[in-house]
């Protein structure tokens, strides 16, 4: 959790197959701890194609069954058949708008919210911008994505700094981002 937190959370995520992953294992998460889809994390790459989501949006219904006998992952038929239909949802997207980048990003004003949270407890669960995120990814399909999952993605892919301002990572995320000059 420690590496997570100080090497990948909050920082900008621009990359379009890792914006499906974290899509992806954000919604996987649901009713779970971020701990437990970590250790997963390396296993899910495996079972779904590194998240190519030309890949993933190919599985069959059989690929699918042989997923839902696979201990590496969350073995959830809900959670494991969303990922192939919001593959497909993902592809749709790109073609929309040339990236899921410049979808995603759209909802922030294509710049970082930086949050200055003194404490944990400070954090929302839900924002207006996760609230119109998750309406749009569902009204285009995309199921687990609801405002917190769509809240905690935000978080993840840097699109919004969450760290605590006495968090050494919330300076050297707010640098690096205004030194790309994608800071709100």
């Amino acid at each position: 959790m420690s590496e997570y937190h100080d090497k990948e959370w909050g920082v900008p995520v621009h990359d379009d197959r890792l914006l499906f992953e974290f899509l992806t294992l954000e919604g996987a998460q649901a009713g779970l701890s971020w701990s437990t889809i970590l250790k997963k994390r390396d296993n899910y790459r495996k079972s779904f194609a590194n998240f190519d989501p030309v890949k993933v949006a190919r599985f069959t219904k059989r690929k699918v069954e042989s997923l839902l006998k696979d201990p590496g992952i969350v073995r959830n038929r809900l959670k494991v058949e969303s990922t192939v239909s919001n593959a497909r949802g993902f592809l749709k997207v790109q073609k929309e708008f040339g990236s899921f980048d410049a979808y995603i990003w759209e909802f922030v004003g294509s710049r970082q919210i930086r949050n200055r949270w003194k404490s944990l407890k400070d954090l929302p669960a839900v924002t207006e911008e996760s609230c119109a995120m998750s309406k749009d990814l569902r009204r285009r399909g995309f199921r687990f994505v609801g405002p917190t999952i769509c809240y905690a993605f935000m978080q993840a892919t840097g699109l919004v700094n969450d760290h605590e301002t006495t968090c050494f990572r919330h300076r050297e995320v707010a640098k690096a981002v205004a030194r790309s000059g994608k800071r709100r």
